[in-house]
């Protein structure tokens, strides 16, 4: 299977995070990591419209993939603002805060590119099996 790359872009609006995630599905298909890169996508669009400049009137977001055989690549661009994303310390009777929490228990890695003007937050993950050590 040879790799591609897809992105599209969407209004900064809590409508939209339903429609990210139809568009990874769409997609992707059925391959393999579905249900994560779904979660993925929907919780850093989430934080997206909720903690950036993407949020606000006439605001977007962009939501980019790359696959390949073994591996998803997942980022989301964001209009910036003034705090870096960073996982919050789980709260117990807080219902939200655990998004990049949840994406850097799922992915094999994430991080924070730009700055207060935009960023991308992107997360992948690999598809490949395990490889189990010789007994």
């Amino acid at each position: 299977m040879s790799s591609w790359r897809m992105s599209r872009t969407f209004p900064g609006s809590p409508i939209a995070i339903a429609e990210a995630r139809r568009f990874i599905t769409t997609l992707l298909g059925s391959r393999p990591g579905i249900e994560d890169a779904e979660l993925i996508v929907s919780e850093l669009a989430t934080n997206a419209v909720r903690h950036s400049a993407s949020g606000r009137f006439g605001g977007c977001f962009t939501v980019a993939v790359q696959a390949d055989r073994d591996r998803i690549w997942l980022g989301v661009l964001d209009q910036g603002g003034p705090r870096s994303p960073h996982p919050l310390p789980p709260q117990e009777d807080e219902e939200g805060g655990r998004g990049l929490t949840l994406v850097a228990a799922v992915a094999a890695s994430w991080g924070v590119t730009g700055d207060e003007q935009g960023r991308i937050v992107w997360a992948a993950l690999n598809l490949a099996p395990r490889q189990t050590a010789a007994r």
